[in-house]
């Protein structure tokens, strides 16, 4: 098994960052990711937490020892939740792999909370781990390039999320400045 930690600030409020969270995809930082449905929303009405359920398809470029061994494509599935409070400003979003489960998991968690008025504090976690019990050298080959893969796409996904908060601020900067010049 295998930890990927990562926290990092956004140079932005906690709820421009929320806001962006779901205009992230599509991104052609983030090539990967080819479709997100929602299949579920919803609004607690005592606490007024928000509640949202999706599945991303992604393309990976697996190695083909993989493909081989396991069979099936480079075409994924993932499963991710997501809860967003905004009393507590506090957005936690939880993913895992769908798509050849009973081989190997990557259970990733991320949270963003307000660090300042100002900026949100991201962190990331994923366990990643094979379940190959019988191969463990298969495993663990296994399990580096998973882990390759995380670390390469979590890269690709900070980038393309800066990206992102970028252009809404800019969008909004835009809309404040015509307003206020009618």
């Amino acid at each position: 098994m295998h930890f990927v930690n990562q926290v990092f600030n956004y140079d932005h409020p906690w709820s421009h960052v929320v806001i962006g969270m779901w205009h992230k995809y599509p991104n052609p930082k983030c090539s990967h990711v080819l479709s997100v449905d929602v299949l579920d929303r919803s609004v607690d009405p005592k606490t007024g937490i928000i509640r949202t359920e999706r599945i991303l398809g992604c393309k990976q470029k697996a190695p083909k020892w993989i493909v081989k061994l396991f069979g099936g494509s480079e075409d994924a599935f993932v499963r991710e939740i997501s809860f967003i409070d905004p009393k507590t400003q506090n957005a936690t979003i939880t993913s895992e792999n769908l798509s050849l489960s009973q081989f190997a998991t990557c259970l990733e968690q991320i949270r963003y909370t307000p660090d300042s008025p100002h900026r949100t504090a991201f962190s990331q976690t994923a366990e990643i781990q094979a379940r190959m019990a019988l191969w463990r050298s298969a495993a663990d080959s296994l399990e580096k390039w998973l882990v390759q893969r995380f670390e390469q796409n979590a890269q690709l996904g900070k980038m393309a999320f800066t990206d992102v908060l970028r252009r809404l601020w800019e969008e909004r900067q835009g809309l404040q400045s015509a307003a206020s010049a009618v």
